[in-house]
């Protein structure tokens, strides 16, 4: 069985325009409403990748100390950095009691 004529590209366009015109408005916009959601989709996926993913500027500060610091200064420094972060965590927990009472979350 011998393999069919392959068709000139005017013929080709006749077909492709002929498809065309047997599709009512309807069809069109049904299929563009299709081929355009998942390109939408696909597009804010894209654009969502290449937002907010570098971290920010991050400052580190250090203390610089002496060499020739004796035992108990750094105990007595040690001492009051524990009693400054108690008294933010205290402050803290006084803001969070403010809001559960704000709110009507107290157990009183």
């Amino acid at each position: 069985m011998p393999l069919p004529r392959p068709s000139s590209p005017r013929i080709l366009l006749q077909d492709l325009r002929n498809f065309t015109r047997e599709r009512s408005t309807v069809q069109w916009m049904a299929a563009l409403v299709a081929v355009a959601m998942p390109v939408v989709i696909v597009i804010g996926f894209i654009t969502d990748a290449k937002t907010n993913i570098a971290p920010g500027e991050q400052l580190i500060y250090v203390d610089s100390w002496g060499s020739n610091r004796t035992d108990a200064e750094i105990k007595a420094a040690q001492q009051k950095a524990e009693a400054e972060r108690k008294a933010a965590a205290a402050a803290r927990q006084a803001e969070f009691k403010k809001l559960e009472k704000r709110f009507g979350m107290d157990e009183n």
